[in-house]
């Protein structure tokens, strides 16, 4: 019988922490995966010759599959549990980011971000319940926040590096190569994962995974006008929020001229680590700039957000931020960094006061159907969004529409916000307490 005597034994900390790196790899792949046909949108659209409209729909697909594996990955988690189904998920995006590398029709591109959503989306849900098996307590956030940065720096790294590898090694195809290495890569840490986690388990038996989110009608019935202002600023939100970002290196080519790259000389690497350091003088480093802000802002707002409370508050204020930011773009000829980077403050605002406030407004026993609705009704906003923004792009030929669009939804994000500060007033002011 083995003793925890050693220092890598599972009831040690380095053990759980070290478990945690793999776990938070699990999605580094997939979020480098999901923003690279933004990242190098204009060279997709010089090579393909194809519209924004087509760009646009490679993210609806991507959310059409998310829409429909809330009803089917909750169901195989439960069923499977996490460590079979997130293989099955992990494997999923593998296969669609390696379609969506090598497709030489459009059919097949959309077909690849179909399997990559499928598999992504629920991956998250089972890297969420990895991490609540391993950790709990003031551990738990502290997790929850070191696996969001990790899958955060997959975005910056996608938006700047995907037009500096087409530029590089010679067109778009490599930078959809290098998605798929990196979902592979996320793959062979999910492999490590479960052996480790099978190792713990017969150990210590840590404990049994949570229950995943799924959707229940019954529960639909008892959610009360909280809920759903919530879940409305929660759609317009992220929809002028995503959908921007899915087009925003080619708007910032397109409108100000920004270079894809940075200028400089030698190898790839060196050119890489030249291209961070400027990230405000490329057009993907622009687009990153709002990941950037919540990666680094997120955990101080959580903080704040569990000292004060307001949350209703904030998420007024971030949707006002949002909208100004947007007018900004759409408006006027400032460099988009001062208003990206008022964006960037909207992102961490609005999330870290939304999110937790759902366990306030809903009962226990239904916060699995509340989280599983509000994700789906998010993906309805994410799946239509994108191909509006192109749409609407390639018919005016300017993104001056678009992003009055943007604006408007954040203006529709802001009423929801202040009819919810209303409600909540009703009710106790539930919101607004720490």
């Amino acid at each position: 019988m083995e003793t925890a005597t050693h220092a890598f034994h599972p009831s040690k900390g380095i053990f759980r922490f070290t478990i945690l790196g793999f776990i938070a790899l699990l999605t580094f792949g997939s979020y480098f995966a999901y923003d690279i046909i933004g990242a190098v949108a204009p060279s997709l659209v010089e090579e393909w010759g194809a519209g924004r409209d087509i760009v646009g729909s490679m993210y609806t697909m991507y959310s059409v599959a998310a829409i429909l594996s809330v009803f089917i990955g909750g169901i195989l988690i439960d069923r499977l549990g996490p460590r079979v189904a997130s293989l099955l998920f992990s494997t999923l995006v593998v296969i669609g980011s390696a379609v969506v590398a090598w497709a030489d029709r459009l059919p097949l591109l959309f077909l690849g971000r179909f399997l990559f959503g499928a598999g992504s989306e629920p991956l998250i849900v089972a890297q969420m319940a990895m991490v609540s098996r391993w950790f709990k307590g003031k551990e738990l956030a502290l997790a929850f926040g070191i696996t969001l940065t990790v899958s955060r720096i997959g975005t910056i790294f996608s938006f700047n590096t995907g037009e500096l590898i087409a530029e590089h090694f010679g067109g778009y195809h490599y930078s959809l190569v290098a998605a798929f290495l990196f979902c592979l890569v996320s793959l062979l840490a999910n492999i490590v994962y479960v052996l480790m986690d099978h190792y713990g388990e017969r150990i210590l038996n840590p404990g049994a995974y949570e229950k995943s989110e799924k959707l229940s009608l019954r529960d639909i019935r008892e959610f009360k006008s909280h809920f759903w202002l919530v879940t409305f600023l929660c759609l317009a939100f992220y929809s002028a929020v995503f959908p921007f970002t899915a087009l925003s290196t080619d708007f910032f080519v397109d409108k100000w001229g920004i270079p894809k790259v940075v200028a400089s000389s030698g190898n790839f690497w060196v050119r890489a680590l030249h291209n961070f350091l400027h990230m405000t003088s490329t057009a993907g480093g622009v687009s990153s700039i709002v990941i950037f802000a919540s990666m680094i802002c997120a955990p101080f707002a959580g903080h704040l957000v569990d000292k004060i409370g307001k949350r209703v508050t904030l998420m007024i204020i971030g949707s006002l931020f949002l909208t100004i930011s947007h007018l900004c773009m759409a408006l006027t000829r400032i460099y988009p960094v001062y208003p990206m980077a008022l964006l960037g403050v909207a992102f961490v605002l609005v999330p870290a006061a939304l999110w937790p406030s759902v366990p306030l407004i809903v009962k226990k026993e239904t916060l699995g159907t509340a989280f599983g609705l509000l994700t789906m009704i998010q993906n309805i906003g994410l799946a239509l969004f994108p191909y509006l923004n192109g749409v609407l792009r390639d018919v005016t030929h300017s993104y001056t529409q678009s992003m009055l669009m943007f604006a408007s939804l954040g203006l529709i994000g802001f009423g929801c916000a202040l009819f919810l500060k209303r409600a909540d007033g009703q009710w106790g002011n539930v919101l607004e307490k720490p």
